[in-house]
């Protein structure tokens, strides 16, 4: 039995609201657990019936069923249900029946109401429905990483080299060489009236902290000097050593070096020397901050020197996920670079070209006007032009503006779009009358094309020149598309086209493409199809506002989504999205080119459980669409 009840710990503590408790914890659930059997097409529970325990599904499948006998979940391995009857009044509101031959672990009443009571991030988890799992996963994350304060022990590379302070000059300076290093700790036994500084090896020998040596103290110390190589080290020690510990922040890190003056700063956990920084890391740390990038990027005077900064890019971008930024920040620092970097394009263009005959503005569409590029995108832009324009006069100057930052885009690491949605296209080089005109006809007569072109466009954002043509053409789609039933019911249908990867017991259904085989691109069936659904309910309410998330708050704020929806879809997105580039972090470090295809095979069973979660959510979302949105007439 005791094996059991170990298997049954081990088990939970992989999946929520379980993998946050403590020990003592996990260890009560499992010591009280009860096993059930229950064969496929039983009943599990029925309605109003006494509800004594939470279950859990250790394998097998239920379905849980609403009031009207309408399916309302589907549940696998992993999954809980029971508990806001739990909470409630201990009868069965929702019925439960096996669909496959399950094995439901029993945890009491009073144990449940125990965690409860002990841990608030069960309670919280417990106490919500739907969203429930992916929302206290996202709010953990949120609160593990604060990019606040990054803490110091990031920067460490490799264990510090310690060598006893009795040792002789030379044997440090053979040990530095053979290490490669600038500098060793000096060591020396510890005592008992020591023990508040002591601290021991891997042997549990004590050791005593007690200073540094560097090869600057070697040359002006001891060659300078015309020491001895046998000196020993304690004779050139300065007796005092400044160090922090591992948790402080590195901003901390950086203050200590510079009030004292000093290049080199030990690290500790607790008395344990784990690592020197050096003042060079934190200034190469503080390279890969966006900030530092985007100013670096407008004092570049080339398209090949700009390029050069392609690897500076990823490194910011891991820099950010290694701190556990959300895929807002990290959207809205990689959107930042993309602007930048096609500014500056800009500006060269402008200087080799001479200045624009007439006014215009350069437009970007996709996750640059949406503000949340990642690392991996291809370049969607377009060029809206004064209505003075001439094409006789003035179009050799604008096709050749629109090849230099094309091409000087795809230098830096931006593709050329294979489906030609570029400033290059003479079709998306047009002036601003032209472009109104194109709206106009797209939400007028929705056919397949004029659709796609919706779905491409309807993003849109001024990056470069007369933003007030883009504002112009932002206000012509959120007054018109409003205005339009026939439009978003037909935009909310082309919305249906891409399903999220579940198959009919929740399990995925894999990408077979040979290249991505038994993947799934996040992408492609997950965050596209989420933010289709989200542009159509922005449009519906006439919201201009371009990113995603911002696009929720004014959905929210319009009611045009029941009580909660929008927060569904927001954790939704964020988990989806920050998934993606986690990934495509761990494709970098593996020296591959970063892609949107994730294995499930590759992820923790938790991550598995969001997965599968955050794809029936958008599953619900598309088919509220169809009820939101109907065709006219129906």
């Amino acid at each position: 039995m005791e094996a059991e009840i170990q298997e049954f710990r081990d088990h939970i503590s992989r999946y929520p609201p379980f993998d946050g408790l403590s020990d003592e914890l996990l260890d009560e659930v499992a010591g009280a657990v009860e096993i059930a059997y229950f064969k496929a097409g039983t009943t599990i529970a029925e309605r109003d019936g006494p509800v004594r325990a939470l279950s859990y599904i250790r394998s097998g499948a239920v379905e849980v069923y609403r009031h009207n006998g309408q399916l309302s979940n589907r549940l696998g391995e992993g999954d809980i249900f029971g508990q806001l009857d739990l909470l409630r009044d201990r009868q069965v509101r929702y019925p439960v029946q096996a669909i496959e031959d399950t094995l439901i672990y029993l945890i009491p009443k009073p144990v449940f109401d125990h965690l409860c009571a002990e841990d608030e991030e069960f309670a919280d988890f417990v106490e919500l429905s739907g969203s429930s799992r992916l929302k206290s996963t996202v709010e953990q994350s949120q609160r593990n990483n604060d990019m606040i304060a990054t803490p110091v022990r990031r920067l460490i590379s490799r264990l510090p080299v310690m060598i006893e302070e009795s040792a002789t000059v030379q044997e440090a300076a053979r040990l530095m060489t053979e290490h490669d290093v600038s500098s060793v700790l000096l060591i020396r036994p510890g005592d008992e009236e020591e023990s508040d500084r002591v601290f021991a090896d891997a042997d549990g020998r004590p050791w005593l902290l007690t200073g540094m040596i560097t090869d600057k103290d070697l040359r002006q110390r001891i060659v300078a000097e015309g020491l001895s190589t046998q000196t020993p080290l304690s004779s050139i020690s300065h007796g005092w050593l400044i160090a922090i510990q591992s948790s402080e922040s590195v901003n901390e890190a950086m203050l200590t070096m510079l009030r004292n003056n000093i290049q080199r700063l030990p690290i500790l956990h607790r008395r344990r020397p784990v690592g020197v920084v050096y003042l060079s890391d934190i200034v190469r740390y503080e390279t890969n901050n966006s900030v530092y990038l985007v100013n670096n990027i407008f004092n570049r005077t080339s398209v090949k020197a700009l390029a050069r900064l392609t690897p500076e890019v990823r490194a910011s971008f891991l820099r950010m996920v290694d701190e556990g930024a959300n895929s807002r920040m990290i959207g809205a620092a990689m959107t930042s670079v993309g602007r930048s970097l096609m500014r500056r394009l800009v500006e060269l263009a402008e200087a080799e070209l001479g200045p624009p005959p007439v006014p215009y503005c350069f437009m970007v569409h996709g996750s640059l006007a949406r503000n949340d590029q990642s690392i991996t995108t291809d370049q969607d832009n377009a060029m809206v032009l004064h209505d003075a324009f001439e094409p006789e006069r003035h179009g050799d100057y604008f096709k050749a503006l629109a090849r230099f930052v094309s091409d000087g885009l795809n230098a830096c690491g931006y593709p050329y779009c294979k489906g030609g949605i570029m400033a290059t296209n003479d079709n998306w080089r047009q002036p601003l009358a032209r472009w109104k005109a194109y709206f106009r006809d797209w939400i007028a007569k929705p056919d397949p094309q004029r659709l796609l072109h919706s779905s491409i466009f309807f993003d849109l954002e001024a990056v470069h020149g007369e933003e007030r043509f883009v504002e112009e053409l932002q206000d012509l789609i959120a007054t018109q598309a409003k205005a339009s039933p026939r439009f978003l019911a037909a935009l909310a249908r082309n919305a249906l086209g891409r399903t999220p990867p579940l198959g009919f017991f929740r399990t995925f259904v894999l990408e077979q493409d040979g290249r991505h085989n038994n993947a799934i691109n996040l992408k492609r069936r997950g965050i596209a199809p989420l933010n289709d659904v989200i542009r159509v309910h922005a449009l519906g309410v006439g919201s201009r506002a371009q990113n995603s998330f911002e696009r929720l708050d004014e959905i929210s704020q319009a009611g045009a989504l029941p009580a909660g929806q929008t927060d569904k879809l927001s954790y939704t997105l964020e988990f989806l999205s920050i998934v993606r580039m986690r990934h495509q972090a761990q494709e970098i470090k593996n020296d591959h080119e970063p892609d949107n295809a994730i294995q499930p095979e590759h992820v923790s069973d938790s991550e598995r459980h969001n997965l599968k979660e955050a794809f029936q959510i958008l599953s619900n979302a598309q088919s509220f669409l169809r009820f939101r949105y109907p065709s006219p007439g129906r």
